[in-house]
């Protein structure tokens, strides 16, 4: 067979060649073989790899010619006997993805997801007494191949929610009715109708836990002519963390935050007293919530009954917290104003936040469910934003 002075190598071939090369512990003949493929693929002459490599000419084009028939892995491995189909049985492959497909930690190794490498070595070490000695010496670019054509990613982990509770539809379907009636509240203008009996003011609420207050040990260096970025030492200390209760006004858009220092039942009665305060007497408030223990405690029941009629919650279900628009807002909350932020004490920690919530409702947004029953299945998540403004 005639070569150029060249081959093409796709780049995670030459990535894999590069890595064999590189490796104390690869049998001497495979490393050999692939500091022919990477100089070939370079651009080097028969003569010169022969010189490079230490073998004859003959032995450097039989390694050539067996990459350009069927790729990398025959060039790089003897078929594991005369006369034998170097080609992998489905078997053989059912064997693989059979092994892919459990978890290393139940097989004896202590990761928790295959890499390629780690489950190569463990097929390499387990095929001969599984029956399937050929497979001792398959290389990791073989099991890689063979995976992508079953679409098995054994690295990957893909998180879901599992629904357990048992009045799922009904709860969520609740929900879904009061974001009807909201929408129901306002013209084709958005202006808000008035109401034809007592008015019910919604609340979407949740609590954001343990907002970390993190300072810096020094100074940032802020960006400069020379220096676009800033600069931030790495090391920081931590001085605490402080809890958000907040709700959104649906009928309004006007966020209402509260932050504490704990996460009780004493905390959300205080947040309940706050709205009280703020709506007026007779009006009902009405708060879309999830089912953290604080929300049913004896103690929150016992204030809720100084109130008869005041408030009424309207609970999503357990795993449903994508109903509850307010996670859309600590979202958005945690890009423009959590993330990086670092502070002299809990007490600035506070001030900015409150602060935020000043600036937000200083243009309002009313947020809108804009989902309808018919788009998703009930009790599995939703990937996209599920309100709009």
């Amino acid at each position: 067979m005639t070569y150029t002075h060249r081959i093409d190598i796709s780049e995670s071939d030459r990535v894999y060649l590069e890595s064999l090369v590189r490796s104390r512990t690869e049998q001497a003949q495979i490393v050999q073989r692939a500091r022919i493929l990477l100089l070939r693929a370079d651009g080097t002459k028969l003569e010169e790899i022969a010189d490079k490599v230490g073998i004859n000419i003959s032995s450097v084009a039989l390694c050539l010619n067996k990459y350009k028939d069927n790729g990398v892995d025959t060039a790089l491995h003897d078929a594991p006997g005369r006369g034998r189909n170097p080609e992998i049985t489905d078997e053989e492959k059912t064997w693989i993805i059979n092994i892919a497909c459990q978890r290393p930690w139940d097989l004896g190794n202590p990761a928790e997801t295959w890499t390629y490498s780690k489950l190569t070595e463990y097929i390499n070490k387990n095929a001969e007494d599984a029956g399937h000695t050929r497979l001792s010496t398959i290389s990791r670019i073989s099991v890689r191949n063979i995976l992508d054509e079953a679409e098995i990613k054994p690295f990957r982990i893909r998180y879901y929610c599992e629904n357990r509770d048992p009045e799922f539809e009904s709860k969520m379907h609740d929900v879904l009715v009061v974001y009807k009636q909201i929408e129901m509240q306002f013209d084709e203008q958005g202006n808000l109708l008035p109401f034809e009996d007592v008015k019910i003011n919604t609340i979407s609420y949740d609590e954001k836990p343990g907002v970390q207050a993190i300072a810096t040990t020094s100074a940032d260096k802020m960006p400069t002519v020379n220096n676009g970025f800033r600069q931030r030492d790495c090391e920081y200390v931590r001085l605490g963390t402080l809890s958000l209760l907040a709700g959104i006004d649906l009928l309004t858009g006007e966020a209402i935050p509260l932050i504490s220092e704990t996460h009780m039942s004493s905390d959300f009665i205080k947040f309940l007293k706050l709205l009280d305060v703020r709506y007026p007497e007779g009006e009902i408030i009405r708060l879309i919530l999830d089912n953290h223990s604080a929300h049913t405690s004896k103690e929150t029941r016992t204030f809720l009954e100084t109130m008869p009629g005041r408030f009424v919650f309207v609970f999503t279900p357990k795993h449903g917290s994508w109903l509850n628009m307010i996670e859309g807002f600590f979202g958005k909350m945690t890009r423009q104003m959590l993330k990086g932020i670092r502070v002299a004490s809990k007490e600035e920690l506070a001030k900015r936040i409150y602060l935020y919530f000043d600036e937000v409702n200083q243009d309002p947004v009313v947020f809108r469910w804009k989902y309808k029953m018919k788009d998703f299945a009930p009790g599995e998540p939703i990937n996209n934003q599920v309100f709009a403004s």
